[in-house]
């Protein structure tokens, strides 16, 4: 008998085109209905009543109720880093959709990544709190230093509510379009919400961009360059 993790039903239930598009749908952070998410993956709202509940089963979805309508997010930030890791393994290995868009180039330079910044804003942000000491790593372990709890509440961040959250801090999340990592956790979600809410950036309504205004990012890149 063999022992150990079974990454064949984590593999089955994320291999299915459909499936994939659902999950990939929701890396945007925010619950869709059953309709979206069957518009999102080209079938129709039986067959993605069918999916939903075997990525419900397999606890990489849940579903809340309001009113009539159900909605639909990643069960977790951990199912996020794990979509986010193997859009990266893809990318790395050249599984490429054959048809990029427009909107590529955009996400490519500012993304949401289930609750964080991603894309090469991401990464400047990451390495940029690594070099100025306010995150140490460790492989893939990330944890934010004195100096950088004093950063964060200049920045108006509530580190100790962070703390007190059962996720970690920080995480390391591989970014699939720059090979590097960005900023996950509890202060990843956290610095992407200042950035809204200073009005630097927006989300895009109907994708996963970021649009960072021009004054936003100006200041994000003399703060974070």
């Amino acid at each position: 008998m063999k022992e150990g993790p079974d990454i064949a039903q984590i593999g089955t239930l994320v291999g299915d085109p459909a499936r994939a598009n659902m999950l990939t749908a929701l890396m945007g952070g925010r619950a869709l209905t059953a309709t979206e998410l069957a518009g999102a993956a080209g079938v129709t709202l039986q067959t993605a009543s069918s999916h939903l509940s075997k990525l419900e089963a397999g606890r990489l979805v849940t579903q809340r109720k309001q009113g009539r309508h159900r909605y639909f997010a990643l069960a977790d930030d951990e199912v996020g880093l794990m979509l986010e890791a193997l859009m990266g393994f893809a990318a790395n290995r050249g599984f490429l959709r054959a048809r990029p868009g427009p909107r590529d180039p955009a996400l490519r330079k500012a993304r949401v990544c289930y609750d964080h910044l991603a894309g090469d804003f991401g990464v400047r942000l990451f390495d940029r709190l690594v070099a100025d000491g306010d995150i140490e790593t460790a492989g893939e372990d990330a944890v934010l230093t004195a100096r950088g709890e004093e950063r964060m509440t200049a920045l108006g961040i509530d580190v100790a509510r962070l703390k007190g959250q059962r996720r970690p801090v920080c995480r390391a999340c591989l970014d699939w379009s720059e090979r590097r990592s960005h900023l996950a956790g509890s202060l990843g979600e956290a610095l992407l919400a200042r950035f809204v809410e200073q009005g630097w950036a927006r989300r895009d309504p109907d994708g996963r961009a970021i649009r960072f205004s021009r004054s936003g990012e100006a200041a994000f890149l003399a703060m974070f360059s």
